[in-house]
């Protein structure tokens, strides 16, 4: 194992050892005046510790100098605090760097800085695959690499404040990965239709415009939501009646009084016996008072029927069972050189929005579970607190549930999930804790910083004091996906693959009065057909 101590600068002895934590007093000068050496260490520089047989590695997560009042004798010391990250041991004729530490520093044990063989090894793991998402803060000729097994597999998140680069991070990382990996899957729900650019020929673009969401793959609770809604002065009676007509619709249509078949099972049916089948229960009865829950879920299902926002999930009086083709589009089943299916939610009218994201990440979760692991997805869920909030009040609770249940148990099944937001306070903890890999940009909300303090583990979670401070495309990684907690800058996207993500320009617009006499009328237009 090389040991050369060539490169290294030295910056002071072991004082205090905390767990994983240690605390270092930096040699001062003679006269008291500050750092003995030349070059003085920075925040989230690595350092190492020879601790007999092994080279223990750590990382500077806090430099400070106490108060004067507390120096007795002589001038107050300086401080460095240290998060214990590794070690590479003599034993290891290969010189492999392993996460953890079998022999924890000394009182008295001298620091130094690594050496750039030492971050090598940290660094760039050959023994994991991986691909590169940017490089190493402090040695931009050190890439850093994510293990693309460990990233996926386990769930991961991209966390920062709005224009702190969370777009351009998540491309990155994704076409990283597919450029290794080019038959991949993954969806991604795009409430703002702004990734399209970043994949190109690589993405199938779905949007209200083209897309086809039959209404018989909603489940009970889905079209519960969609027909009944909250405001029921008779949610029961109306639930169990929807119950009834929707089961019996199915076995219609299969012809089949089968009773396997259920409100959930992903059959199709007709409205139309829906309908015949209303009235035919409305027959029964006399008094307006007993008919009026079936008058309000015939004339609702009417009213979507005839709403053209709604024209992607009720098309038609056909019905066809084109499941198969759905869930070929929806998951790129075969690849065909497009590797990433985008949802452009942006066009979904907002009382149907939360339905169709319950949907996605239900159909997701139990394709996965029906297909016996052979197609791992990844679902990529932006804006992830909209639809998963920290409030129990907030939010559509089946997709609060489709998205835990992917958090909890997707791993087993081969779903991945990504979770991206700006607000990791108003996620809901169960989901974001079971991201084992995180990447949090400038998050400048105390709120939002203290609680992801408080969900990281100890290892690596004082490098979240450097958030606010962090530039643009700058992240602390920290996790299972990358060999150690650090701090990265991703690489730069071209310009005709960054996400459509950044703010308007009204220095450059307000300049100019160059808007053709016919916009308004094209944006009516649109806006009238909703697409």
């Amino acid at each position: 194992m090389d040991g050369s101590t060539a490169q290294l600068v030295t910056f002071g002895q072991v004082a205090a050892i905390e767990g994983s934590r240690a605390r270092v007093v930096l040699d001062m000068a003679e006269d008291g005046s500050g750092f003995a050496g030349a070059v003085p260490p920075q925040m989230g520089q690595v350092v190492r510790i020879d601790v007999g047989e092994a080279r223990v590695f750590a990382i500077i997560v806090g430099l400070r100098t106490p108060a004067a009042e507390q120096a007795i004798i002589g001038p107050p010391n300086q401080i460095m605090d240290l998060d214990l990250i590794g070690e590479i041991l003599q034993s290891d004729k290969a010189g492999r760097f392993r996460r953890g530490v079998s022999a924890f520093p000394r009182l008295g044990d001298r620091v130094s800085s690594a050496s750039s063989d030492d971050l090598r090894r940290i660094f760039v793991r050959e023994d994991r695959e991986g691909v590169r998402v940017g490089c190493v803060h402090l040695d931009n000729s050190i890439p850093a690499n994510v293990f693309t097994d460990d990233l996926l597999g386990k769930h991961f998140a991209v966390l920062g404040t709005t224009g702190s680069g969370k777009s351009c991070a998540l491309a990155a990382i994704l076409l990283g990965v597919l450029s290794q990996h080019p038959d991949g899957h993954v969806l991604i729900l795009d409430p703002h239709n702004e990734y399209w650019p970043a994949f190109g020929d690589l993405a199938e673009v779905i949007s209200p415009a083209n897309l086809e969401l039959p209404y018989w793959l909603l489940n009970f609770d889905e079209m519960k939501e969609l027909v009944i809604g909250e405001h029921s002065r008779m949610p029961e009676i109306e639930a169990s009646i929807l119950n009834h007509v929707i089961v019996e619709a199915k076995r219609k249509l299969a012809g089949s009084n089968d009773h396997n078949i259920t409100v959930d099972t992903p059959m199709p049916y007709r409205l139309s016996d829906v309908t015949r089948l209303l009235d035919d229960l409305m027959g029964k009865y006399e008094r307006p008072l007993e008919l009026a829950p079936y008058m309000r879920i015939k004339d609702r299902f009417q009213t979507l029927q005839a709403d053209r926002r709604y024209a992607f999930m009720f098309p038609g009086v056909m019905v066809r069972d084109d499941f198969v083709r759905f869930l070929s589009r929806m998951f790129r089943i075969p690849v065909a050189g497009k590797p990433v299916t985008i949802f452009d939610t942006s066009g979904v009218p907002t009382e149907i929005l939360n339905v169709v994201v319950s949907m996605l990440c239900r159909l997701t979760f139990d394709f996965a579970l029906w297909s016996d692991r052979k197609v791992p997805i990844l679902l990529v869920c932006e804006e992830a607190h909209r639809y998963a909030p920290s409030n129990d009040n907030l939010g559509f609770e089946p997709t609060k549930r489709a998205l835990a249940r992917i958090a909890l148990e997707g791993r087993k099944y081969g779903v991945s999930l990504g979770l991206v937001t700006q607000r990791p306070s108003e996620l809901a903890a169960n989901i974001l804790s079971q991201c084992n890999t995180i990447f949090a940009l400038r998050i400048n909300n105390q709120r939002d910083q203290e609680y992801l303090a408080a969900a990281m583990p100890e290892s690596g979670s004082g490098l979240l004091q450097e958030l606010p401070a962090l530039r643009a495309a700058e992240a602390i990684a920290i996790g299972e996906g990358v060999p150690v907690p650090l701090r990265i800058m991703f690489d730069p996207l071209a310009e005709d693959k960054r996400p459509r993500s950044s703010s308007a320009k009204f220095t450059e617009s307000w300049n100019q009065d160059n808007i053709e006499a016919d916009f308004l009328q094209d944006v009516v237009a649109r806006w009238r057909r909703q697409k």
